[in-house]
């Protein structure tokens, strides 16, 4: 056996058996860890549009107590259960919320998504003698900061660079671009005002050997509120002019208007992150009534909670409280 030979040898006797180990390790690993249960809880409707989630929902997995969950807005619930139970054990799932019929779901652990449908509570219709309020004309106001820009004026300034052309520059600075001439530099600062800001800032050269200047610098600072600009000269006198436009920067609440999905008795819209007062307006037996909805989402006609969508957009459902229909 060559010596390499040798070599492949024990690196097969010492290796083989760590690979080994450490698969029967990670085998080991996994079916220790928890099993946790996913699912959703939505109302239990033939019309997959009337299917909304359910928040607010306890769901207790079996006997164990530590095993419970409550739903978001969305519906979701997760659980995880005691490290002893495996998959393919039996498990009575409880879901529990008042406004709902109370349903024990006998099933088994396993690896799937758990849809689970509860029946509203009092969804007979209103009696005779009480026919029900009809909603139309459904919408929904809410602001949003934006921010605005009023144009206050322009800023205009007239400025000399004094020179004398034809001057040698003998390597004393400041001197022409090619080196050969002597220049002067010059420069004119405008300030805005308090709160304000410059916008389309403009230079140029009016008066003399314009063709000998150049601009070095036009900059802003202070956020936009002083203009600063820099000129070189290697020729004669020139005369230079800085305009501006002149802006005060302001924030204001812009009034927006939403109209949401209604199916059944239930309804849905969406919002981005920064909506602010929050009302729902509608037309209640003809006339129009509006709603804030607050921070608490309270509504005298319909139970509602919000949530949070992947893009930070937040979503509204609602589901309409007895005695109340929407025409």
């Amino acid at each position: 056996m060559t010596r390499a030979h040798k070599i492949e040898a024990v690196i097969a006797t010492v290796v083989v058996p760590l690979v080994a180990l450490g698969v029967f390790a990670v085998i080991r690993w996994q079916k220790q860890k928890p099993v946790t249960l996913h699912g959703a809880v939505i109302i239990q409707n033939t019309d997959p549009r009337k299917q909304l989630p359910i928040g607010g929902v306890h769901v207790q997995g079996g006997e164990f107590p530590d095993a419970t969950s409550k739903t978001d807005s969305s519906g979701f619930f997760s659980i995880t259960l005691p490290r002893a139970i495996r998959r393919g054990h039996p498990i009575i799932l409880h879901f529990r919320h008042p406004q709902y019929e109370a349903l024990d779901l006998d099933d088994y652990v396993g690896n799937q998504l758990y849809i689970v449908h509860l029946r509203p509570l009092n969804n007979e219709p209103a009696p005779k003698d009480q026919p029900a309020v009809k909603l139309s004309n459904v919408r929904v106001r809410y602001t949003v900061h934006a921010q605005t820009e009023l144009n206050v004026g322009s800023a205009v300034r007239t400025f000399e660079v004094e020179n004398k052309g034809n001057v040698p520059c003998a390597k004393q600075h400041p001197c022409s671009p090619d080196g050969k001439w002597k220049a002067t530099l010059g420069s004119a600062t405008i300030d805005a005002g308090a709160g304000n800001q410059f916008r389309s800032t403009r230079a140029s050269c009016i008066a003399g050997p314009c063709p000998f200047t150049r601009i070095e610098s036009n900059q802003l600072s202070q956020g936009g509120r002083i203009l600063t600009l820099s000129v070189r000269d290697w020729s004669d006198t020139a005369t230079f002019l800085l305009e501006a436009e002149v802006f005060h920067p302001m924030v204001t609440q812009l009034e927006h208007w939403s109209y949401p999905a209604i199916f059944g008795e239930g309804l849905s819209f969406t919002l981005p992150s920064n909506a602010e007062s929050v009302s729902v307006e509608a037309d209640v037996d003809g006339q129009t009534v509006i709603f804030p909805m607050g921070p608490l989402l309270q509504l005298t006609w319909a139970s509602c909670d919000a949530g949070i969508n992947p893009d930070q957009g937040r979503i509204y459902r609602c589901t309409l409280r007895p005695g109340y229909r929407f025409q």
